[in-house]
């Protein structure tokens, strides 16, 4: 402590005074006397140049009781200029920080006219460092000096103890950094979700259609519908012999085709361009619907922030939404307040068109939000009914047209501003679409709105036909992002009714050029692709959804099951039947696409549901289908069935979204707050309401790598090569310019030095390679002539063992969770007995029929 005080005395009186008290020390212990020439140090000449403060930069962590911090100093940059003073030890890019030395890294030493002016250097010099790679104590020291006791003199030796203010810090963004890290952790280990990649594969640049980014936009609907109203402006659509056109190309369209893969950072190239160019578009689809889940669970992005984002490059456009009712946009029901948040926050970030459905065709469900978005915003509430089967096929009159004719009056009872019909499969055929739209004019007055997949190839027809018998709008996507599981051809579409007496003209040459952007840009997930290379009939024999099916591949190879992906689109088929031929949107279509992939996986028939039920444990997913946590079809869910899944648990006897108290909004924010840290928003908050366990698992991602949506895509997906460069906008006038180096050989820890330049300094890198980190287990295997052995029933995470060795248990009591791609099963007993073993831990990954308990049955 002398020493410290001492050296500061030296440093700070030095720069007050110009007196060096070292060297004078030095000369008086060689014999000198204060007065002598060789001093020339006179008391009554001294005065005091103004004011000076010293801090001591060092690896420690404030937050944790000072305890020094110790590692590889990944970038070190100092501060300078006039009236400040460096005196730093051996310190520099790469050097390591050892636990048993001086944890001092430099000394400041600010100068100034004034006490304030020198705190002021102090604050602007502290905030200059760039130490990365190990904690300081700078964000402890900006503190101290702008503390108002430190400023007038006021301390004492309980300053720091009394004054806890003090260990408030500002997060340090660290964007560069963090950048690095992911971008390292790409090269080295590749991205998690991109299964395949071809490192020959080349790309086209995708070009941005010109436009005049200074100039204004023009007017769209958007201020048509500020300005009328949204009844209003529906009465107008209603009459208009105009057809119109939604653009899915930023939702449904690569939901349906990449496996909802599609970056924000992609959109928002063209989202300006596409508005000036096209602002006579009815409205663009941009959120909702798995947009929000995968945005958060592989895309690493804030989906709020990609609207709000659309929003500013969009504002005279309407900007869509899907939204599950009581689901909101997540797989099981919600309090209606949180639901009723989510809906205004939405509004207010930028959506204008809510399509709300029902994935049972339940009109109830629909009609507390619809509420909500006539009283509480100035949005249009879509009430949508879901098309299933045909209503021209005798063999199936459980979805005849009367069926539809009901729930569309419902929809406009309930307060629907218009009629959304989603056709989620692509089922609806040209001719029975002409009586089906033709249909619902007759019987409801507001506009009708059609949604379709062209998983057949003839949905082209379909709009034909739906137009003649009067549709208002039809959903379509750009080429680049049409046909198959997507939605049928903008660009053709467009040209089909040049000329017909319902055409609403559009600039097809633009169109062409967008859609080469989105072509191209295509490229870049590749990976995503589902594999459908032309329409296919066979959607009229298993129904799958578009949205669904691409989704369905990758899943499916994630489970082991790649090479069976027939055998599991026809047991999808089976499935549907099994469960009732019930209305397939998400989130009833996931029930039964988990069904058809538990049963491929365990090697079962769907009849040996009926044979073998009792000892068979069924995904989580489909338990809650047949509890009535969805719902219920309006003709019920087949009982004996129900019996089986629920082995003795009662169904609920009332829809359970309507059972749900509302929360304590305020108190529950304020609980997330504090289990996720202030800086979190009432939108993450509402983000966690609907995807807990993913948001936790995206916020760390986000804590250590930053916001990573602005990396380029390709970069994102596949990294980077040696010598590649890129650049991130970290934020807006803050660019990196990033150059990748090489990649260092591991060391005995599996660990490689990857090598950058960071705006033109070099930055290195530690990342651990998980290949050679990761060792091959392979887990005993279940004998299933055993009856006591009990085994994983698919490939997955066993996320939860809620026994212990010599628990005692009865039948049907849950065991253990698998947790796979969205899926959870929970394993449970299949008849009374005892715990003799649990084999493998929680947070095992498992293949199939891997061993996890014995147990002995009494």
């Amino acid at each position: 402590e002398v020493n410290t005080r001492i050296q500061v005395e030296h440093t700070v009186t030095e720069m007050v005074t110009g007196i060096d008290l070292v060297k004078a020390q030095i000369r008086i212990a060689m014999g000198h006397k204060l007065g002598s020439d060789e001093l020339d140090i006179v008391q009554e000449n001294l005065s005091v140049n103004g004011s000076a403060i010293q801090c001591r930069v060092t690896t420690e962590d404030p937050g944790n009781n000072f305890m020094p911090d110790y590692g590889t100093v990944i970038a070190f940059r100092s501060a300078e200029g006039f009236g400040i003073r460096l005196d730093s030890g051996s310190v520099y890019p790469g050097v390591n920080v050892s636990p048993y030395f001086d944890s001092m890294l430099v000394k400041i030493t600010a100068h100034s006219r004034t006490a304030d002016g020198a705190a002021r250097k102090m604050t602007r010099a502290l905030r200059e460092f760039r130490i990365r790679g190990v904690k300081t104590n700078i964000p402890f020291l900006i503190n101290i000096v702008n503390h108002e006791f430190f400023k007038k003199g006021n301390v004492h030796v309980n300053f720091i103890a009394q004054q806890p203010e003090l260990f408030t810090f500002k997060k340090t963004q660290d964007r560069g950094t963090k950048t690095l890290q992911f971008l390292g952790n790409v090269i080295v280990n590749g991205n998690p979700d991109v299964t395949k990649s071809d490192p020959d594969k080349k790309f086209l640049k995708p070009i941005i259609p010109a436009f005049d980014k200074y100039g204004p936009y023009p007017d769209g609907n958007k201020q048509e519908l500020e300005k009328l109203g949204p009844d209003e402006f529906c009465r107008r659509l209603a009459e208009d012999r105009q057809i119109h056109y939604t653009d899915t190309t930023f939702r449904d369209a690569h939901q349906s085709l990449l496996a909802t893969r599609v970056r924000t950072h992609d959109m928002l190239k063209v989202a300006e361009s596409f508005s000036k160019r096209h602002p006579n578009v009815f409205s663009m689809e941009v959120w909702g619907g798995a947009t929000f889940d995968v945005a958060l669970r592989f895309l690493k992005e804030d989906p709020w922030q990609r609207l709000a984002l659309l929003r500013q490059a969009m504002p005279n456009l309407l900007l869509q939404m899907l939204f599950r009712g009581s689901n909101g946009v997540g797989y099981s029901a919600y309090p209606g307040n949180v639901l009723e948040k989510f809906i205004i926050r939405s509004w207010e970030t930028g959506i204008d068109v809510f399509r709300v459905f029902d994935s049972l065709n339940q009109m109830k469900s629909l009609e507390r939000s619809i509420a909500v978005i006539r009283k509480k915003t100035g949005a249009i509430a879509q009430g949508t009914i879901c098309y299933t089967g045909d209503i021209h096929d005798p063999s199936r009159p459980k979805y005849h047209l009367d069926y539809y004719l009901k729930l569309a009056k419902q929809a406009e009872d309930a307060g629907a501003h218009m009629l959304a019909v989603k056709d989620m499969a692509g089922l609806l055929k040209p001719y029975a679409a002409y009586d089906l739209i033709f249909a619902l004019r007759e019987t409801v007055k507001i506009p009708i709105h059609l949604h379709t997949h062209d998983t057949a190839s003839i949905q082209a027809a379909t709009y034909l036909k739906a137009a003649e018998a009067g549709v208002n709008v039809i959903d379509v996507a750009l080429g680049g992002l049409s046909g198959l599981t997507s939605q049928p051809n903008f660009n053709a579409v467009a040209e089909m009714f040049r000329h017909h007496e319902r055409e609403n003209p559009v600039n097809i040459q633009s169109l062409n050029e967008f859609s080469n952007y989105w072509e191209n840009v295509r490229e870049y997930y590749y990976p995503f692709e589902s594999g459908l290379k032309a329409g296919t009939a066979e959607v009229y024999t298993h129904e799958i959804p578009g949205g669904q099916y691409s989704n369905l591949k990758p899943q499916s190879i994630a489970l082991g099951l790649g090479d069976k992906f027939d055998e599991i689109k026809q047991t999808f088929t089976e499935v549907n039947k099994l469960f009732g031929d019930i209305v397939k949107v998400t989130p009833s279509s996931k029930v039964v696409g988990d069904m058809a992939q538990f049963l491929v996986s365990n090697r079962l028939k769907p009849e040996d549901i009926l044979t073998r039920g009792e000892q068979i444990s069924f995904p989580e997913s489909v338990k809650q289908l047949f509890r009535g946590e969805l719902g219920f079809p309006d003709e019920g869910l087949p009982e004996d069935i129900q019996k089986i899944i629920l082995k003795g648990e009662q169904p609920f006897s009332k829809n359970p979204a309507d059972e749900i108290p509302d929360i304590d909004l305020e108190k529950d924010l304020s609980d997330f707050q504090n289990r996720f840290g202030a800086e979190c928003t009432e939108y993450d908050y509402l983000s966690f309401k609907m995807f807990p366990k993913v948001f936790e698992e995206y916020k760390e991602h986000r804590d250590l790598y930053g916001d990573v949506s602005r990396v380029p895509t390709l970069n994102f997906l596949f990294g980077m090569k040696p010598g590649e460069e890129c650049e991130v906008e970290a934020a807006p006038g803050k660019t990196l310019l990033i150059r990748f180096l090489s990649a260092g050989p591991a060391d005995e820890q599996g660990k490689r030095m990857v090598f950058f330049k960071l705006n033109g300094q070099t930055r290195n890198i530690i990342i651990q390679d998980l290949k050679l980190k990761k060792e091959e287990v392979k887990n005993a295997k279940a004998d299933k002539s055993i009856t006591g052995h009990i085994g994983a029933p698919l490939q997955g995470m066993l996320s939860k063992v809620m026994v212990k060795e010599g628990d005692k248990f009865t039948k049907n009591t849950p065991l253990f969770v698998i947790e796979a791609m969205k899926m959870e099963t929970t394993v449970t007993a299949p008849a009374d007995g005892i715990i003799k073993g649990v084999i493998l831990p929680p947070k095992t990954p498992v293949s199939a029929d891997d061993l996890v308990l014995i147990v002995d049955f009494f």
